[in-house]
This record gives C-alpha cells, structure tokens and sequence, in this order.
C-alpha cells in the first residue's frame, strides 16, 4: 500500500501545471557565467545573464525571458524554435520586455560617407538588399522613391533615401555625416519564430533589422504579441508566415520599409488596438492569409490604418 501511495503522489506531481522559471537578462550588469535565477547580480553566480542569446539556452518549456531596460540598446538576434521555446495553454513561454529595444543595427563608419553634391553625402552599406537609417537610436526620417530611380530627390536636412544599393543622408549647414551618430541595419531579422506553440513576447522595441523586426516564418502558432513596437525594419515591421497564428495587441508598427505588417499564404492574423502607421510604406501588405480587425474579416492589405478610437502615436 505504501508503494501505491507514493505511486499516487508521483502521478499527481506529473499531472500537475507547473510554473516556468523566469531568467533575468542585463546586457549591463549582466554576465554569460550567471545562472539568470535573479535581477540583480550575486556573489553566488545567481544573478541576470548578459545576453538574450544565453537566456535562451538556458530557457526551457514554459519559461519566462525577463528584460532590463536599460539606456543600451540589445545587439542581437534571437531565435524561439522547436517546444523548448514554446508553452501551453495558461502557461505560455513569455519575452518579458519592460521597455527594452532589441537593435539590430550597426555604426556607419565616418569615413564611408562620400560626397555627392550640395549638401547631401552617400554612403554603400554591407549589408544589400533592404536598409534603414538610424539617427541616435531612433529611425531618421527616409523620403521613398520608386525603385527605377537614378537621382536623389530634394532632400531636407536630416532627410534620407535608399536608391540602387547605397543611402543618401542630407546633412546640416555647416555640419558633415561624422557630426551625427549614425547607423544602419546589420542583423537579418529580429525575432525569428520556428515551429513554436504559445508564445507571447510583451513591451519589447525592435528596430534596425534588415529584413523583418519579427517574424512568424512557419507554424508558430498561438502568439501574442502585446504592446510591442516594431520600428525602422528594411522589409516589414511584423511578418506572418505559413500556418502561423498570432494575436497584435495595443502594439504599434512604422517606419519600416516596404509594409508595416505583411502577411503570406496560410497565416492569420488579429488586430487588437493596434497602430499600423502608413510614414514610410503601406500600413499593412496583403500577399495570402487571414486577417482580422477586432473579429471582422478584411482583406486586401492597407494603405493607412489607425483605430477609431486611438489618438495617433508615433513609433
């Protein structure tokens, strides 16, 4: 009877929900050697990873990531793939923000800048493809053009423009490329998410990333996305892929390159009070999927879109 019993108690332990752990990051007080189990560092080696990267590694099923914000921005990628990364219902694996800025650009070396005329100086990144231009650590105000262009258009200080692989910045009177803080996209995509179930990233900033700030490439189902903000990306500031299932709430998308939210065959997707700002390219680029507003069905992508009841917000 007493191995019955204790058969017993097992099997409840087994069937019982169990909460995640949470894993403190601080890319400032933070060290790679920490175990992550506190906010603060320790003397006994329990104290916040330094990168999101580690935190990962560490994370299993159900797991919480927990973000110090900081003045310093994250310089990294990140990837959530495969039920390591994933939840269930009621106990989802969370990326806890709390204000923080995942960047994923890279400072234009002064010397790259060459001049073109008047007042405007081009530069030729690395990285081709799409781009973005950060002045401080916010996007810098882009002018689009079509893609058949040859000539910078009028630019205004401060103003720049993507044409034929390189960007040109328009300066100052009196002031030279090197007299700002400058940077461009380096790193791909922000958050990637893979074959992942029950996932909600929360008050996160992603920004600068060549591609996609984030992206649902195929089956991560059941995400939520709450109070993000997906901001200055060279294709998208939100993408939805393949059999992929996601939630955006109260979160605001702008001043990505060619949608701020782009959806692909077999997705779906749910609007929640969210801002999807039409400064830089289309509020939303339609290319398959289901997508809905507050439960109503819509189709065929956004030129503008900005809920009734919001004030407008700027990203």
């Amino acid at each position: 009877m007493r191995n019955v019993g204790g058969l017993c108690v097992l099997l409840l332990l087994w069937s019982s929900p169990m909460e995640g752990r949470e894993i403190f990051v601080d890319n400032l007080a933070g060290d790679d050697q920490f175990t992550g189990q506190q906010a603060s560092a320790t003397a006994d080696l329990t104290g916040p990873v330094r990168t999101i990267g580690r935190a990962l590694r560490l994370a299993q099923h159900g797991d919480a990531i927990v973000l110090a914000k900081n003045d310093v921005p994250y310089r990294e990628s990140i990837s959530l793939v495969g039920s390591r990364h994933g939840g269930r219902a009621g106990h989802p694996f969370i990326i806890r923000g709390n204000g923080a800025i995942l960047d994923g650009s890279t400072p234009v070396p002064p010397e790259a800048w060459k001049h073109y005329r008047g007042k405007i100086f081009r530069f030729s990144p690395t990285r081709m493809g799409t781009q973005q231009l950060f002045l401080g650590d916010r996007p810098a105000a882009r002018v689009p053009v079509a893609h058949s262009t040859t000539e910078p258009p009028e630019l205004q200080p401060k103003q720049w423009c993507w044409i034929a692989g390189q960007i040109y910045f328009c300066v100052e009177e009196t002031k030279l490329p090197d007299d700002y803080r400058l940077s461009c996209a380096d790193e791909s995509i922000g958050v990637t998410m893979f074959h992942v179930d029950h996932i909600v990233v929360e008050k996160l900033t992603v920004q600068g990333f060549q591609l996609d700030g984030i992206s649902l490439h195929n089956s991560a189902r059941n995400v939520s996305l709450q109070e993000v903000t997906c901001r200055g990306n060279g294709r998208s500031g939100v993408a939805v892929g393949g059999a992929s299932l996601v939630d955006l709430d109260s979160s605001l998308l702008g001043n990505n390159g060619q949608a701020q939210l782009l959806t692909l065959p077999y997705s779906e997707t749910h609007l929640h009070g969210t801002h999807l700002l039409s400064n830089t390219a289309p509020a939303w680029v339609d290319e398959g999927g289901r997508v809905y507003l507050d439960n109503r069905r819509i189709e065929g992508g956004m030129d503008q879109f900005q809920p009734d009841d919001e004030q407008e917000k700027k990203p």
